[in-house]
């Protein structure tokens, strides 16, 4: 009986035990929920921040445009290594290997200028080099165009496979026509000798290394906007290639202007038309210093004014869609 009597003392003494933890136990149960609660309410705000803070993409910016440009010269030997192999594979296995080029350019000049100059009752001493240089000039105008629509869409797989600057694909191209322009600049060099061109050569003929550079300038520009827009749709190809041969008729190429001139009674209104065709402005800065004849300021001014506005419509296509060029080939 003592014992069943401490008994209840015992599970009093216990309960009273547990009476007193009770309370520590709730101020950490209150703790924690204070602490969850605490974690949610950040979590939340910070989703809120998030949200309210949206992502920001450089990749639509003129310093990723520029930052292309200069990623793409710095990749030189990549591009210029690139260039020389596809003019070795274009006449690989064949005898004369690059110099077909030459050979048919020149072709094609003398028959042109045999024809045209009986036609137009020409001399061919003067209307031979008129033909040579304008068609040695216009290959890089067409090739420009039309070779610039497919650049990207022809370099699919590097664009995919390999990490570089999508200049480097422009780079390419433009170098492998300036090879194509120094082999049939051979031709030109034959036509100064045949000729007796050099006679009539002066100190203007070195305006020829600006005309030149802003040939190829513009290529540039004209290969990163046509490419660009030609891989994202796919008819303006089409649509190029039927300008481009209405604009090799309409130049003056294979016809001389001074020809059109004395044909309806000198400087007439249809005579001027020839202006408002930017390529004619193209073959000026270029064939009047080879040829010794006297460059008119005004084709300088509008080749400088269609090059700043054509490398403005570059860079801003650079800035909005070059991101976009591997998705779309």
């Amino acid at each position: 009986m003592p014992a069943a009597a401490a008994r209840p003392d015992s599970v009093s003494d216990e309960g009273a035990v547990r009476t007193e933890e009770s309370p520590v136990h709730s101020d950490e149960v209150a703790t924690g929920t204070e602490s969850a609660e605490a974690a949610a309410a950040e979590h939340t705000a910070d989703a809120a921040l998030l949200v309210k803070t949206p992502m920001v993409s450089d990749s639509q910016t003129f310093a990723r445009a520029f930052k292309d440009m200069r990623d793409g010269l710095h990749q030189r030997e990549l591009w210029l290594s690139l260039g020389w192999q596809d003019i070795k594979q274009r006449y690989r296995r064949s005898v004369l290997g690059p110099f077909w080029i030459t050979i048919a350019t020149g072709l094609q000049a003398l028959a042109m200028g045999l024809l045209y100059s009986t036609l137009l009752n020409q001399p061919i001493s003067e209307y031979l080099p008129y033909v040579t240089v304008g068609l040695i000039v216009w290959n890089v105008i067409n090739a420009s165009i039309l070779e610039g629509s497919d650049v990207f869409i022809a370099n699919e797989g590097l664009i995919k496979q390999l990490p570089s600057a999508l200049s480097v694909h422009v780079y390419r191209l433009v170098w492998r026509q300036f090879l194509f322009f120094i082999h049939n600049a051979a031709i030109y060099a034959v036509l100064v000798v045949a000729f007796s061109i050099w006679r009539n050569l002066d100190l203007s003929f070195l305006l020829v290394i600006p005309a030149i550079l802003l040939l190829f300038l513009n290529a540039m520009w004209v290969t990163i906007v046509f490419g660009i827009f030609s891989t994202r749709y796919r008819d303006i190809a089409p649509i190029l290639g039927s300008m481009t041969l209405m604009l090799f008729v309409l130049t003056p190429v294979m016809w001389s202007t001074k020809a059109l001139e004395n044909a309806v009674g000198g400087m007439s209104d249809r005579a001027k038309l020839i202006e408002i065709i930017p390529t004619f402005h193209y073959l000026e800065i270029v064939r009047a210093p080879l040829l010794g004849e006297p460059s008119h300021w005004h084709h300088w001014a509008i080749v400088a004014a269609i090059t700043v506005v054509g490398w403005v419509v570059a860079i801003l296509a650079l800035k909005q869609y070059r991101a976009r060029v591997p998705y779309w080939v």
